[in-house]
């Protein structure tokens, strides 16, 4: 496995291949790898002759009250991981290199609509960095391929519009959401949970299965619904930030007519800020 941290050497090698005619897979992500990201890699392995990772901790999609400078880093046992599976190269930009004249003067790519409601409402500005780094990113390595876990399902869609928005020349792939054997969904946030937080978090996900259950046998009226599951959040030590049923494409609130859904949920427990989704089809 190749480390690189500049700009111009990943140009370089990304030559090579180009004259080579290889399948280029991308799977960006911000470090602190778990299951879940390991599995976009091996996703990317079966479809792609060469596999890029990167880790960049993104700030500009970070708000001012988040964890960018507590984001945990763990890039020896990263590289580690990534090597035994067979990347080919981890690509590790730095911050001075990526918005070389400052985030204030950094031109942004922003998707409108889909950036501003749900989690974007709760995260000003938060899909903006996202489309913005991950734009870039792809501008650097070129790929033909690339794979995000369906876990951030709004950031997901966030993605998939940019590209056919603004034409580029490859295939987003998501991949289905990497679980602990309790049902919490990976993220590398989990960690900051305490004891006590970690037991109680997979009933977020249990409670999307039961209101997932109770659309299925015929509920309709979804308002209501997601009132009544916040509020038992709530009463189970959650503090909710929302829980919305949304048309699964689109990300609107679904029509009569919508058979494909998708349940989209963020919450606190303590300081820890858990996001899930699940997908319904009636």
């Amino acid at each position: 496995m190749q480390l690189i941290s500049e700009i111009l050497d990943l140009r370089e090698i990304r030559r090579t291949w180009q004259n080579s005619a290889k399948v280029i897979a991308f799977v960006p992500t911000m470090g602190n790898l778990h299951q879940g990201h390991l599995n976009l890699v091996r996703e990317a392995k079966k479809q792609a002759d060469i596999v890029v990772v990167s880790i960049f901790v993104n700030p500009m999609q970070f708000g001012p009250d988040e964890d960018l400078d507590a984001y945990p880093r763990t890039l020896a046992s990263d590289s580690r991981l990534l090597e035994d599976l067979g990347v080919d190269v981890l690509f590790m930009p730095q911050a001075s290199d990526i918005y070389a004249r400052g985030l204030e003067q950094q031109t942004f790519v922003e998707v409108p609509g889909l950036s501003y409601m749900i989690c974007g409402a709760s995260r000003p500005g938060h899909f903006r960095g996202v489309a913005t780094i991950v734009c870039k990113l792809f501008n650097m390595v070129q790929p033909n391929l690339a794979f995000f876990g369906e876990k951030d399902f709004q950031q997901l869609q966030v993605i998939k519009a940019m590209v056919t928005d603004l034409s580029m020349n490859l295939k987003v792939f998501g991949v289905a959401t990497t679980r602990d054997d309790d049902g919490l969904a990976m993220s590398s946030r989990n960690q900051y949970l305490k004891d006590k937080e970690r037991k109680l978090a997979p009933t977020l996900y249990k409670k999307m299965q039961q209101l997932a259950t109770e659309i299925n046998s015929g509920r309709r009226d979804f308002i209501t619904l997601t009132q009544e599951y916040k509020l038992q959040l709530a009463k189970l030590g959650f503090n909710p930030d929302y829980l919305e049923i949304r048309n699964v494409e689109n990300l609107l609130q679904p029509g009569h007519e919508d058979r494909h859904l998708v349940l989209l949920a963020a919450a606190f427990l303590g300081k820890t800020r858990l996001i899930d989704n699940l997908q319904i089809r009636l």
